[in-house]
């Protein structure tokens, strides 16, 4: 055989398309688009979330900041002090002499059955005189200001093993007492009490 008739050499590696490999390399393109396709709805999604939720907390804080002025100035409302101008002796059907009476009485079993004694004389003798009436209420809203003050110390006792129940407790009631005589002497004398601090829920 003469060298004209040899046939040319095969190439080793021919440059031929894989479909298998193209198939592959395709689902990879795919693939990567998928993941960055979900990844930035994901992060819209969270983005959108995280605006919602700063929103949520935004309104609810005003709302709140909104009910905490509210009730404070329903507290000041409440522990206003009322003006004692015009309230005297001798306006309604008692005497001077049971008017008085009843006032310095308003006060004074306040200091001692808290607010059973004053509520009675109030919603008795409410009609009858507006001295006894507007006593009768500054005493029953001071003994329901107490009332809630030994409600707060026995809470307050809970939290703390008994401690601050035990030193707050006598004090209020000391308070109470004193205040109450106070106000008896004044309401003997025909003068409107005022005690310095109470909540008038009562009006």
């Amino acid at each position: 055989m003469s060298d004209q008739d040899t046939p040319p050499p095969m190439d080793p590696n021919p440059e031929e398309d894989n479909p298998v490999d193209d198939a592959v390399n395709d689902a990879g393109e795919a693939v990567d688009k998928a993941v960055d396709s979900a990844g930035d709805d994901a992060g819209e999604a969270v983005d959108k979330a995280v605006d919602s939720a700063g929103e949520a907390v935004e309104s609810a804080a005003e709302k709140t900041a909104e009910a905490v002025d509210s009730a404070v100035e329903s507290v000041k409302e409440a522990a206003a002090v009322p003006s004692t101008a015009g309230i005297g002796l001798g306006q309604g059907k008692l005497g001077e002499s049971d008017e008085r009476t009843m006032g310095m009485l308003a006060h004074i079993l306040g200091g001692v059955t808290c607010i059973v004694g004053p509520l009675i004389i109030w919603m008795i003798k409410k009609d009858e005189s507006p001295f006894v009436d507007d006593q009768g209420k500054e005493a029953t809203n001071f003994q329901i200001t107490i009332l809630i003050s030994h409600v707060v110390s026995m809470i307050l006792g809970a939290l703390t093993g008994g401690c601050a129940s035990i030193i707050l407790s006598p004090c209020i009631w000391l308070f109470s007492i004193i205040l109450a005589i106070l106000g008896g002497v004044d309401a003997n004398k025909g003068k409107a009490y005022r005690y310095p601090f109470a909540l008038r829920l009562i009006s």
